[in-house]
């Protein structure tokens, strides 16, 4: 599907760690994606538990990556937000790694590199959204009949898409799509205001008359 090697599971504990285990054995290759149906340990950033039952997509994609790249998190993050406004439903992006839709999560993404190699793993909520005490959470199903395999066909489409894109394309795409640009949010427990992000893949934050340039950390709002 898509030039992809899909390697697929009714359940398995993470596919991130399935890929992450390819690796280290020296079996991964690029273009290799691991799905499945249920996880029994799935995660998220932070080692934060995914609540992974069945009716949801599960998937880790291997790509060869030599070095890290911080732009990479807002092409994955594009690319899911196309594939979910597809279905003709209007998401928006929450800094890092949260897609939502009417302010409520419906997906996340955890990247890892490992050797030369990097994991995206990725969780989207389709037929039920767990119960969370941190956020509220949906699901596509709540908006839009959802076939499995047309999602997994269409998010590995726009994956290829949006990850060969120029940089510029992601950016301004991504700007379009981020929640809460230009208005403010709280980072490391203070008010700042989102600006966007700068052609290296750094978050753009303003605090009063000083700019901060913000990598990987959580913000707020």
């Amino acid at each position: 599907m898509a030039n992809y090697k899909l390697l697929s599971f009714d359940k398995i504990p993470s596919t991130q760690d399935y890929a992450l285990e390819l690796i280290a054995s020296g079996r991964a290759t690029d273009h290799t994606a691991i799905l499945a149906a249920a996880q029994s340990a799935g995660r998220g950033r932070m080692r934060r538990t995914w609540v992974s039952h069945h009716g949801n997509l599960y998937i880790s994609f291997i790509f060869s990556s030599p070095e890290r790249d911080a732009r990479l998190s807002y092409s994955v993050g594009v690319a899911i937000a196309e594939t979910i406004a597809s279905f003709g439903i209007r998401p928006t992006i929450k800094w890092p790694n949260d897609i939502l839709v009417d302010g409520n999560k419906i997906a996340g993404v955890l990247i890892e590199y490992s050797g030369d190699f990097v994991v995206v793993g990725i969780g989207i909520n389709v037929n039920s959204n767990p119960t969370v005490d941190r956020y509220k959470t949906t699901k596509m199903d709540n908006y839009s009949e959802i076939p499995m395999n047309e999602l997994l066909g269409r998010l590995m489409r726009n994956m290829d898409k949006w990850r060969r894109s120029d940089f510029r394309a992601v950016r301004a795409r991504w700007t379009e799509l981020a929640a809460c640009i230009n208005r403010p949010i709280k980072y490391q427990g203070e008010v700042a205001e989102l600006v966007g992000i700068n052609e290296n893949g750094a978050l753009v934050l303003r605090r009063g008359t000083r700019y901060l340039l913000v990598y990987g950390d959580e913000i707020t709002v």
